[in-house]
């Protein structure tokens, strides 16, 4: 597998604000049609990944935070620990089958892994 980076996403107290901004400078589409006030961009491009803003509590800097693909989360997941990463949130499957983790890098940068729904 060559563990592409498959999602973005920006994760602001403004979210709201940080939507509308980039989607009319750039022509995207944001949707929130779910419960955890995720607001998913689609990007309509054919070269380029798909992300999402979500929103974080008031005081928290803004970041940008990439999802690298991976064929076994958990299995990641001990490796990078083993490198020096830190978990910031241990694998969890959501709830169209994907399961993710959130880790930090040994310089301090979080990122988060990706496996797709077993089908």
């Amino acid at each position: 597998m060559s563990n592409p980076v498959m999602r973005w996403q920006i994760i602001s107290p403004e979210s709201d604000q940080l939507a509308g901004f980039y989607t009319k400078l750039f022509g995207w589409e944001a949707s929130r049609n779910n419960m955890m006030n995720y607001q998913m961009i689609d990007t309509a491009s054919e070269r380029g990944i798909d992300g999402g803003i979500w929103p974080a509590p008031a005081g928290t800097p803004s970041f940008v935070q990439l999802f690298i693909e991976v064929d076994d989360c958990a299995a990641y997941v001990a490796s990078a620990g083993a490198l020096g990463a830190t978990v910031l949130m241990p694998p969890q499957a959501l709830p169209d089958g994907d399961v993710m983790a959130i880790l930090k890098d040994p310089a301090g940068m979080s990122f988060g892994i990706m496996q797709a729904a077993k089908v």
